[in-house]
């Protein structure tokens, strides 16, 4: 077995490429380094580097054993996190965010029922962009994200909120004054697209690329954002599926939204790293659910 000072040694030279560097980082002479590295190439039976007086460089074996490490690193890390904060209870600070102005008040609903079961715990709330929703995930910039699912690649909580879906159509679509469509109907017009970053999971759901019976459908042009996309619809220049909750919150008087009799419901709720789940993100994601009775809207 690895000593965990090996490890560290290890990965972050294989990080640093240069021994100077790593010791400085680490606290320890060049020496040291050496002596960890030379113990290590000498159990595994070949050179983990090259090394000249101007340049070390990482052999194959070497590159494959780092990328077999960090992994496990990370996760031992964030296992040792975890016991951590369980063992001084929910504290310090949680970021959350939502994605959408129809989600806010889910989020606070969520905020007040956890400060109050956690008050040593502070509460960051903000409000995300479409084009920076995942990033602030998986960059660390938020904890815990209320918006809508498919979230790919991203843990997800139970739902808070259930909607049914419509289409936005301009005012003077053909489409417009009808009670109700199919998502057959798409098949014989643009669909607006969300930005190119947007989950694949989550265009795959909102603007499919066959319909139900397997027809082609056409897609029209690209958003920035949620506003812009719905202005895209109201130029005609395409059609796009939403949840029920956008005509509330973005009444227009050039779109209409015309109810998708076939489509499933929209599910939204908490979305978070699962490399970060935290108590306190396991508390808050508990406390959103225990304060949103998901009903259908």
């Amino acid at each position: 077995m690895l000593e965990r000072h090996e490890i560290e040694t290890f990965l972050t030279l294989a990080g640093e490429l240069h021994f100077g560097r790593t010791a400085e980082r680490l606290g320890v002479t060049t020496g040291r380094i050496s002596h960890v590295i030379r113990k290590l190439e000498r159990r595994i039976g070949a050179p983990l580097f090259e090394r000249t007086s101007r340049v070390v460089r990482i052999t194959p074996i070497g590159r494959q054993l780092a990328d077999d490490l960090a992994p496990l690193v990370e996760q031992m890390d964030a296992a040792l996190r975890r016991a951590i904060e369980a063992g001084r209870g929910v504290t310090g600070q949680l970021r959350v965010a939502f994605l959408g102005e129809y989600l806010a008040p889910v989020l606070l609903k969520a905020v007040r029922l956890f400060t109050a079961r956690h008050p040593d715990c502070a509460v960051d709330v903000r409000e995300v962009q479409l084009a920076t929703s995942r990033a602030s995930l998986m960059d660390g910039s938020i904890d815990v994200l209320v918006a809508s699912y498919p979230f790919d690649g991203l843990a997800c909580g139970p739902a808070l909120m259930v909607e049914r879906r419509v289409l936005a159509v301009a005012a003077t679509h053909p489409l417009a004054d009808a009670e109700s469509v199919s998502l057959e109907v798409l098949a014989d017009h643009p669909v607006v697209q969300y930005p190119a970053m947007t989950s694949a999971a989550f265009k795959r759901d909102r603007t499919p690329e066959q319909t139900p019976a397997g027809r082609l459908i056409p897609k029209g042009p690209h958003g920035n954002t949620f506003s812009e996309m719905l202005s895209l619809v109201a130029m005609g220049r395409g059609v796009l599926p939403v949840g029920e909750q956008t005509e509330h919150y973005h009444p227009r008087p050039d779109i209409a939204y015309v109810p998708i009799h076939d489509a499933p419901p929209i599910e939204r709720g908490p979305i978070w790293l699962e490399a970060n789940t935290t108590r306190r993100v396991q508390e808050f994601v508990r406390a959103a659910t225990d304060a949103n009775a998901v009903r259908p809207h």
